[in-house]
């Protein structure tokens, strides 16, 4: 993977991450680069103005783009504000007072932006445990009692970001997606204060039955994908919610406390680790981690599975994908991404067109 920031890797992911992106309407490349060029290296204060800088900016592009009635351009420029906003929330503490702000005007921004859509998405709240778990219905035009995708996203992910990638892609396959923001991710864990779960087949069979009944989609035809930490909880959830048709793990985890086990406290993600399972310090986030396993739960998904890895990814190690492969009882695929490639580090965000195999061939299972 390319370092911009010589010498830091997650301040450098964070851009490869939103220049990949860009391919799919979220952002733009050289606003990115722009963008980082603002930060200093390692300083978490100056990458959360240098984006909150430029989402604004284009923001009120937007604004002013759609006050004349330019509406293709102004659903653009809402897009990459809504991305780089985004960004400038990522690195910010739980408890301070910018984050919610930001993490709301992003979500305002996506859904200006897609408001103006040919095809808007539907924006949905899906009723679960005397709250909701919000997500997108992003339909594929005209194809009524079609398949569907259920999408989860990862440790740090919302649902708005998965459409720039993952979701777009797999709707111009074919297949309608619901994208939901579960238990520790988006606005389930910021709005609803929702924590993440380790059976995480209890909100992905909540979504599938709230699917079956509420969309026009064909209920013998949903299959799962999730992204990153969510490797792990499409491949829980498809070992108890048997009426999954295809689970498709996008960075496979086969257990989540290993790959914190050994991290500093202060490692870089460590302020959203305890956020997402409610924990005020790192050994607590860690012993609840302990339950985070797929060791032995993996004999027990009997559908298709298909798991995508990169070798060089440094944040779930490549050594997760082989375990979890080697668990599998039933119908599998797996592509390792070699490291010499573009592609090969985490969630192939260096290279999305790497995946593709693994969108054709969820598409190709739930035809």
């Amino acid at each position: 993977m390319w370092h911009y920031f010589p010498g830091n890797y997650m301040f450098s992911y964070q851009l490869i991450r939103i220049l990949t992106q860009s391919m799919y309407g979220g952002g733009e490349v050289n606003e990115c680069l722009e963008a980082a060029s603002k930060i200093e290296v390692g300083n978490r204060e100056s990458f959360h103005q240098a984006w909150n800088w430029q989402g604004n900016r284009v923001y009120d592009e937007a604004e002013a783009a759609l006050a004349k009635g330019h509406k293709v351009s102004a659903s653009a420029a809402y897009q990459r504000a809504c991305n780089y906003i985004r960004t400038a929330e990522f690195f910010l503490e739980p408890d301070d007072a910018r984050k919610l702000p930001t993490y709301l005007k992003a979500i305002e921004s996506f859904r200006k932006g897609s408001a103006l859509w040919v095809n808007p998405p539907q924006i949905v709240q899906i009723p679960y445990e005397g709250s909701h778990l919000p997500g997108y219905f992003f339909e594929v035009p005209g194809q009524a009692q079609g398949p569907l995708v259920i999408m989860f996203g990862g440790l740090d992910s919302c649902a708005e970001e998965l459409w720039f990638g993952p979701a777009k892609l797999m709707v111009e396959r074919g297949v309608s997606v619901l994208v939901v923001d579960g238990p520790g991710q988006g606005g389930a864990l910021r709005l609803n204060h929702i924590p993440t779960r380790f059976d995480y087949e209890v909100p992905a069979s909540t979504a599938f039955d709230w699917a079956a009944a509420n969309l026009p989609i064909d209920a013998a035809r949903i299959g799962i994908l999730a992204v990153s930490m969510g490797g792990y909880m499409a491949a829980r959830s498809a070992a108890y919610e048997p009426r999954f048709r295809a689970c498709a793990i996008w960075g496979a985890v086969y257990d989540y406390y290993e790959v914190w086990a050994n991290r500093p406290d202060d490692h870089p993600l460590s302020n959203i680790v305890q956020h997402i399972v409610g924990a005020t310090n790192m050994t607590e986030a860690r012993e609840r981690l302990k339950k985070f396993t797929m060791a032995g739960h993996l004999d027990k998904i009997k559908m298709p599975t298909y798991i995508m890895h990169g070798e060089d990814d440094k944040q779930n190690f490549v050594s997760h994908a082989y375990r979890v492969y080697e668990g599998l009882t039933c119908e599998k695929e797996m592509t390792i991404v070699p490291k010499e490639s573009t592609g090969s580090s985490h969630c192939n965000v260096d290279n999305f067109t790497k995946a593709y195999p693994m969108l054709d061939w969820l598409a190709e299972k739930l035809a």
